[in-house]
């Protein structure tokens, strides 16, 4: 199969990721943090250095303020839902995720006050309505770093000093751009960063995570076991365990571990340089084919690896369908967890058909599905 579906989940991962996986559950299986022998010690070291690398690729000083999740979406809300307070006020734009409308819609419903600042037809903000949006009670702005359906990429650094500029916390959601991107946490004055593990980081699913500014104020949204202070009663609230109750998935931070080595050792600049290659020549190809529209900027520059495209009026779903059984070519159909994005772009009934190049494609499996659509367009 050709694979062109990494914006959901990055696969294949690189093959050390699955053996130390393997190892991870082969050879240390034990509870890190909750006992004292030498595998339980072994996990614990395991999960630090992950945090290490992390560290490493985002220009964190502190790994104990990176905290683990389940994905992206369980980081989102942690950081959201712990950080906003009743007549709080909250900016954000019509291109992100429902990882991150639906908890400020939830937030809403408390007090919070959300304003969702409208992107262009191609998916980009003016930094200019973010500034004219912020008012006393604004007390965070929330965005993406590239859109999930056109690739878009956004100035985090303009918007992280306007945030800075006006005492504002600044969230930004990496899953498109961590592992790809280069992302520095002080440079882009973020003071909260979400990233899933399981797509550009190389890691497997059941991984993701935040890094939380020293000095935020934010609530954690679950007690339990920490192996730390256990003689008390209330959750202890030094990082990363006010936030990490219960048993790590010590195997899924272990491969994630791994697929951030793999990309530190092959290098950001490398794996964004093959994949801009790619885009830009299936960007070009496609604009040859008579029929086919292409969503966002149509530019390998200003957007990451993310194509979204119609084949005139049909259905999304059935352009996907049939370049899966026909083609053996895996993509992503219909609205990608982002209805507003799609009103922005206009695409809102139809949906688009959207293709996401990794580290792993080759320039064939762009020729074939360049080929495979203009086949399509040719049947319809």
């Amino acid at each position: 199969m050709i694979y062109l579906d990494n914006a959901a989940t990055t696969f294949p991962k690189p093959e050390s990721v699955y053996e130390n996986i393997n190892k991870a559950m082969r050879e240390y299986g034990a509870n890190p943090g909750r006992s004292g022998h030498k595998l339980a010690l072994q996990g614990g070291r395991a999960i630090y250095e992950t945090r290490e690398l992390l560290g490493n690729l985002f220009n964190i000083d502190n790994p104990m303020n990176i905290i683990f999740t389940h994905n992206g979406t369980d980081g989102l809300n942690l950081a959201i839902k712990g950080l906003l307070k009743p007549g709080d006020h909250v900016i954000t734009t019509s291109m992100e995720h429902n990882s991150v409308l639906r908890p400020l819609k939830a937030m809403e419903k408390v007090g919070v006050k959300t304003t969702i600042v409208e992107c262009d037809k191609i998916g980009l903000i003016d930094l200019k309505d973010i500034e004219n949006s912020i008012n006393d009670d604004t007390k965070l702005i929330v965005t993406t770093h590239a859109s999930n359906v056109t690739g878009t990429i956004f100035p985090v650094k303009e918007i992280g000093d306007l945030a800075e500029k006006n005492n504002i916390v600044y969230m930004v959601d990496v899953a498109q751009s961590a592992g790809v991107y280069e992302i520095d946490v002080k440079d882009m004055k973020i003071d909260i960063l979400v990233f899933p593990g399981h797509k550009a980081l190389l890691g497997p699913q059941g991984t993701g995570g935040v890094y939380i500014r020293k000095g935020l104020d934010i609530m954690n949204m679950k007690e339990g076991g920490t192996g730390s202070k256990s003689n008390l009663l209330i959750q202890p609230q030094m990082l990363p365990d006010k936030f990490e109750s219960g048993t790590p998935n010590t195997p899924g931070i272990v491969g994630l571990g791994a697929g951030v080595e793999y990309i530190l050792d092959r290098g950001l600049e490398s794996i964004r340089n093959h994949e801009k290659e790619l885009t830009r020549y299936f960007i070009n190809e496609l604009k040859k084919i008579e029929a086919v529209k292409i969503y966002g900027p149509k530019d390998a520059e200003k957007q990451a690896a993310v194509i979204s495209i119609n084949i005139g009026d049909e259905d999304s779903s059935e352009v996907s369908y049939i370049l899966d059984k026909v083609f053996n070519i895996a993509v992503r159909p219909g609205l990608h967890c982002a209805p507003l994005a799609h009103k922005t772009i206009g695409t809102f009934e139809q949906g688009t058909v959207r293709f996401s190049i990794g580290p792993f494609n080759t320039h064939q499996d762009i020729e074939k599905a360049v080929q495979a659509v203009g086949k399509i367009v040719k049947q319809i």
